[in-house]
């Protein structure tokens, strides 16, 4: 207490120059008009500002949850977009007839060796399967390869495993998309015959000859292409519409008919 005493004492003429200043002040605002429409003025641009700077600050604390009523909002987009002309089952309209779409985040991400992998923060407690389509807002990013409780790893395209089935843009030219780990933002296009006509810059779309993908999920557009060796089939380079170095959203797409489909075709091949 004496300290705070001392204090006062030692910047008394300090403090009474300021008093005096607040009051002279405010004598002169309340008796000029000029003066007091100033100071109001000047009110208003400094609250203004300071209420300005809170509610940036709260909308940059409320972005994450902005966002994930984004991704809601796009998955039931997507829904619809995978599923033309189908109603969602009456019991929980979730799920759709075809497709299932869940969106998650990744955790880690992957796109400098050989074989690269994805983590996302979903797991079979959200309904992701081995085998579920990936892809984010721009394009295909790979395919579910395990999971657990809370998470699961994909297999990227950017893996030399990775085999996807692929085709031109309105097109029926169908082939598969591999990678040959020359650069992370291009991928292969392999056993596209020789007599189909290319363009650099054609689109490239997921194919329909996979229980994975919905057709024409967007992939990348052609970069440049040649003859293979037998001078049957093209090599092209895709350039994909994805930035694999930089990915945070993506949805999982669920086929609800693969199983049937898979068993239908065991049973054939065992014929």
């Amino acid at each position: 207490m004496q300290r705070i005493i001392n204090f006062i004492l030692s910047y008394r003429n300090a403090f009474l120059y300021g008093f005096l200043m607040v009051i002279s002040l405010a004598l002169t605002i309340r008796t000029h008009s000029y003066h007091q429409s100033k100071f109001f003025n000047s009110s208003k641009w400094v609250m203004g500002n300071v209420y300005g700077t809170a509610s940036n600050i709260s909308s940059y604390f409320g972005l994450r949850e902005e966002n994930n009523r984004l991704l809601e909002e796009n998955e039931q987009l997507r829904k619809l977009l995978f599923n033309p002309q189908k109603e969602p089952v009456q019991e929980k309209d979730s799920i759709f007839k075809d497709y299932e779409v869940i969106t998650a985040n990744l955790i880690k991400n992957s796109f400098s060796s050989p074989r690269n992998y994805v983590t996302i923060d979903k797991g079979e407690n959200h309904g992701i399967e081995q085998d579920m389509g990936v892809i984010t807002t721009k394009g295909i990013l790979g395919i579910v390869e395990n999971t657990s409780s809370k998470f699961a790893t994909v297999q990227s395209v950017l893996n030399t495993k990775s085999n996807i089935n692929a085709k031109i843009k309105n097109t029926n030219y169908f082939g598969s998309l591999i990678w040959d780990v020359q650069d992370y933002k291009v991928v292969q296009l392999i056993d596209i015959p020789r007599l189909v006509p290319l363009v650099v810059g054609d689109t490239i779309v997921t194919g329909a000859m996979s229980s994975i993908f919905p057709e024409n999920i967007p992939i990348g557009v052609i970069k440049k292409y040649d003859l293979n060796a037998s001078r049957s089939f093209y090599n092209i380079d895709v350039e994909l519409f994805n930035d694999m170095a930089n990915i945070k959203n993506v949805y999982l797409i669920k086929n609800m008919n693969k199983e049937e489909i898979k068993k239908l075709e065991a049973k054939t091949a065992d014929e």
